[in-house]
C-alpha cells in the first residue's frame, strides 16, 4: 500500500511539473560542459524530474537489496541455532510464541 501511495503521489508531482511547464512556454538555454543549446521549458521540467526519480529509485533500490540480504542472513542464522537446540526447548519456546499472540490479539 506504501508503494502505491508513493507511485501515486510521483505521479501527481511530475503532472503538476508538466503542467507548470505548459503554462511557460518560453526557451530555456542550458550550457553544457562543450556544447549549449535551447530547449521548451516543459522539456527541461519534465527531463530532470525524470532524472530525479531514476536516480532516487536506484538509490531506494540498493538499500532495499541491502536489507534483504542482511535478513536472508539473520534468518539462516537463527535457523542455525535453532537447530542447535534441544526439541523440548523448541516446544516451550513456541508455547510461549503462541500465548503472546493471543495476548496481542
Amino acid at each position: 500500500m506504501k508503494s502505491f501511495i508513493a507511485t501515486v503521489l510521483v505521479a501527481l508531482f511530475f503532472v503538476l511539473a508538466l503542467l507548470f511547464g505548459a503554462r511557460n512556454e518560453q526557451l530555456v538555454t542550458i550550457s553544457y560542459f562543450v556544447a549549449q543549446g535551447e530547449y521548451r521549458l516543459p522539456v527541461v521540467l519534465g527531463a530532470v524530474f525524470l532524472a530525479g526519480f531514476l536516480v532516487s529509485w536506484l538509490f531506494a533500490i540498493y538499500h532495499i537489496t541491502k536489507v534483504r540480504l542482511q535478513l536472508r542472513k539473520a534468518n539462516k542464522k537463527i535457523e542455525q541455532l535453532e537447530a542447535k537446540l534441544p526439541a523440548e526447548i523448541l516446544s516451550q519456546s513456541t508455547q510461549i510464541e503462541h500465548q503472546a499472540k493471543e495476548v496481542n490479539a
